[in-house]
């Protein structure tokens, strides 16, 4: 009886794990926008600190925590003028975090509600969405 037990018990130890280790995101990317920083962690060890831009007056930047929804190498803007933005990976609607070539901007609210980076930086992360897949990428944007 108590062999069948401790295989029961295993067992069911051994289903509740393999959920909560297939949702955990293994990247986070976490936007602080009072500091106009990110912090990228993989498997919770920081790898990655970064200054961004998130949005200007009269711009938002939605606040909250997503998977990453889908990647686009070279895209361009289709709401504003064609406008480049490198290495996006999209989170929530027509929001992404991707490059930008004014870097002079960087550290300060300056964009239309995307978050930007550094071209290379958003390279880098990018790279690292690819290589881990977006199931295992988590967007956290907060005050």
């Amino acid at each position: 009886m108590k062999s069948v037990f401790a295989a029961a018990s295993l067992a069911l130890a051994f289903a509740m794990a393999i959920p909560a280790t297939a949702n955990a995101a293994s990247v986070v990317a976490r936007v602080d926008i009072s500091s106009q920083t990110m912090t990228v962690t993989q498997h919770g060890r920081v790898k990655y600190r970064w200054r961004v831009s998130t949005a200007r007056k009269g711009k938002v930047t939605p606040t909250g925590s997503w998977s990453a929804k889908w990647l686009s190498k070279n895209h361009r803007s289709s709401r504003y003028n064609n406008a480049p933005m490198p290495y996006s990976i999209f989170y929530s609607g027509n929001f992404a975090v991707h490059g930008t070539n004014q870097v002079s901007r960087l550290g300060r609210p300056a964009s239309a509600g995307c978050v930007r980076l550094d071209v290379s930086n958003a390279r880098t992360l990018y790279n690292l969405t690819r290589s881990v897949g977006l199931k295992n990428v988590r967007i956290v944007v907060q005050r």
